[in-house]
């Protein structure tokens, strides 16, 4: 087993007021993701796979505003954005404005291996994803029932 006695791994779930009716899913959410983060780090995997793990948990976690469950913008659409920075070599990998990739911290490691650029947006970033074999969605299956209400109540 590797040493991860000078490892740390710190998750959190955005930079708001949680509502005390959320606080639990919160931290269950984020502890789920700490969970799978570490353990790729105790296996002797590398921080960036721990990293990328970690925040897809988040991602797929409607409790959070990243991925399924994200805000709605002005138009009621998701709009989504991700960046990832291997430490060892300082390559980085971003997307930004994506609306049909469920996981888009798996799209900004794909630009940050596979790509010219540093950063892709919209269409473009859509496409570099399918172009790389990783799967688009409706924008519909991102959005969940809380996010609908608050635009709704945002818009009157």
């Amino acid at each position: 087993m590797p040493n991860t006695s000078k490892c740390a791994l710190i998750v959190h779930g955005g930079a708001w007021t949680i509502p005390d009716e959320a606080v639990a899913a919160c931290q269950a959410g984020c502890r789920h993701a700490l969970e799978e983060g570490w353990a790729i780090l105790q296996r002797g995997g590398a921080a960036v796979d721990a990293v990328e793990a970690a925040v897809v948990v988040l991602e797929d976690d409607p409790t959070f505003d990243a991925g399924i469950g994200s805000h709605l913008n002005r138009d009621g659409r998701v709009e989504l954005d991700a960046i990832i920075m291997d430490g060892a070599t300082l390559n980085a990998g971003a997307v930004a404005s994506v609306q049909r990739v469920r996981n888009p911290i798996r799209l900004a490691r794909k630009v940050m291996e596979s790509c010219e650029h540093m950063m892709l947006v919209g269409a473009g970033a859509e496409q570099f994803a399918a172009a790389q074999g990783l799967p688009l969605c409706q924008p519909e299956e991102l959005i969940c029932e809380r996010e609908k209400k608050a635009w709704t109540k945002c818009r009157q």
